[in-house]
């Protein structure tokens, strides 16, 4: 038996002896080839710029940086344990919408978390109007022209002050040189009457004449000054000078110079900034308490410490068909200039008093279009719940339903708070 394999082992060497020629051949051959290329690479490589040749030893250290980080990241544990807080925080809600919080073995900080007890006190009943500020139109004022002319100067632009008698364009008018010749003509012709005796019939005419030239020059524009500079010196203008009729500003410029202008042309509007009307809108169900003469306080967040008054002059006979509100009009007290026309202000009307917990702004929670606050029921719980009130001066909040006397508000660090609220419910 053992024969038999040696000379099957025999068999077996002398059928591979030639297999393995032939694969020692073809090991000689591909090295040969591996050699030949190595030399080319590297015979190419050197032949490179040397930019080239320090642009390739970058991208090479950096693919093995990178393959490097990539198998130390293979063998580093990344799911390593997240310790959790481990202080028990319960939530519970009721049906009404009310949360109750407990914070076992958690101690607020009562220097920053500060409670204190609801009282009710007597607070007023105000209703909001919402609007706009806008000039006085009854202390407003149009120049226009009163006759053809041309527009030879502009005294005052948009936004100019100006006083009572102040000039504010210079216009060139043939009407107002003709009147002006007319006046001169009358007036002569007066002087040369009074002194004959026999001609008082005439003289009247002449002096009827003569105011009737005065009123003309008047209607054109000119002043009584105008009028009497004409009279001393006997000499004619050529330009008409428009004066502004009121103490204010130039609110609008309609012209230019050079412009040629007809009789009813709008010049400038003038008004005076002191002199503001609020215009507010009051809602269908609130008309039954506006009325002509009320003193209403308004605020601008321009000036959030400082209170307005105004008084009704006007409400509208009409409810907008748009807005389904009641205009009313009322005269702004604005002596030191402070307010601007066009700028939105709230109106506030006191219509009565009420009873209410008042507590800062500071205890209020705002989330959305709701308000909550929050007050102390135990040791370490705590509840939130919505309320319902008004904003009072923009300091404090007076609460009409949901909180009742004897409850401890939070009123420091209430959002701080509500955001474990938060937090839980998530």
């Amino acid at each position: 038996m053992k024969d038999k394999l040696i000379q099957l082992y025999q068999r077996l060497k002398d059928l591979c002896k030639p297999i393995l020629g032939e694969f020692h051949k073809l090991k000689t051959k591909l090295d040969a080839r591996v050699a030949a290329n190595t030399n080319k690479i590297h015979s190419s490589y050197w032949n490179l710029p040397v930019e080239t040749r320090v642009r390739i030893r970058f991208v090479v250290i950096c693919s093995s940086l990178l393959m490097f980080g990539i198998v130390i990241g293979l063998f580093v544990n990344v799911n390593r344990p997240v310790k959790f807080d481990k202080t028990i925080k319960t939530l519970s809600i009721e049906n009404t919408g009310a949360m109750e919080l407990k914070l076992p073995g958690v101690d607020l900080n009562p220097n920053i978390y500060i409670f204190q007890d609801a009282v009710l006190e007597s607070v007023p009943v105000e209703l909001k109007v919402p609007g706009r500020l806008a000039f006085n139109a009854e202390k407003s004022k149009v120049l226009s022209a009163r006759a053809p002319g041309r527009v030879e100067r502009i005294y005052a632009f948009d936004g100019a002050p100006v006083e009572v008698g102040s000039p504010i364009i210079e216009l060139y008018s043939p009407e107002f040189l003709s009147a002006q010749q007319e006046y001169l003509l009358s007036s002569k012709t007066a002087k040369v009457l009074e002194s004959s005796k026999t001609m008082s019939d005439l003289l009247g005419d002449a002096q009827i004449t003569q105011q009737a030239a005065a009123n003309r020059m008047r209607n054109l524009g000119a002043s009584d000054g105008d009028i009497k500079s004409l009279e001393k010196s006997g000499k004619t203008q050529y330009n008409l000078i428009m004066r502004s009729p009121l103490q204010g500003v130039v609110v609008k410029r309609a012209v230019d110079p050079g412009a040629i202008v007809n009789a009813g042309d709008v010049l400038a509007t003038l008004a005076n900034p002191k002199e503001l009307w609020f215009l507010g809108n009051v809602y269908e169900q609130d008309i039954r308490r506006i009325q002509k003469g009320q003193i209403m306080t308004l605020r601008s967040e321009s000036y959030p410490d400082k209170e307005f008054v105004a008084t009704a002059n006007y409400i509208a006979p009409t409810i907008d068909p748009d807005t389904h509100a009641l205009l009313i009009r009322c005269d702004v007290e604005n002596a030191e200039g402070l307010l601007r026309p066009d700028m939105f202000v709230s109106a506030r009307l006191k219509t009565g008093e009420a009873q209410a917990a008042v507590v800062p702004q500071s205890a209020i929670v705002r989330v959305r279009e709701m308000r909550y606050i929050i007050i102390k029921t135990g040791k370490d719980t705590f509840r939130r719940f919505a309320v319902k009130g008004y904003d009072l001066d923009g300091k404090r909040f007076a609460v009409t339903e949901g909180l009742e006397p004897g409850m401890h508000v939070l009123t420091d660090g209430a959002v701080l708070l509500n955001d474990r609220f938060a937090k839980q419910e998530e």
